[in-house]
């Protein structure tokens, strides 16, 4: 059974701090639905840390992006990340 989606949010935000070393943003400050990169999300994040953000997803919730363009739409916000993860929950559930 997959976790409710707020509480998966919360453990991406989590993720992103941990693996990146931010510890000077409060997670609920991050906003789900803004731009992970570039935009005014509380997050400033570059292209090195969406490869470390992809591998700490790879890794922790065991799905594979293997698609350059796909991982680029995946880790858009906090919300396209959830919503990702739950996709790839559900059809290795099936």
């Amino acid at each position: 059974m997959s976790k409710p989606i707020e509480e998966l949010k919360h453990e991406i935000k989590i993720l992103i701090m941990s693996t990146l070393a931010i510890n000077d943003i409060d997670p609920k400050d991050v906003d789900d639905d803004k731009p992970l990169f570039g935009g005014d999300n509380a997050l400033t994040l570059d292209s090195v840390d969406a490869i470390e953000i992809i591998m700490a997803i790879q890794r922790t919730y065991g799905i594979r992006i293997a698609d350059q363009n796909i991982a680029r739409n995946v880790i858009t916000s906090i919300t396209s990340i959830a919503t990702f993860i739950e996709s790839q929950q559900a059809n290795s559930a099936s």
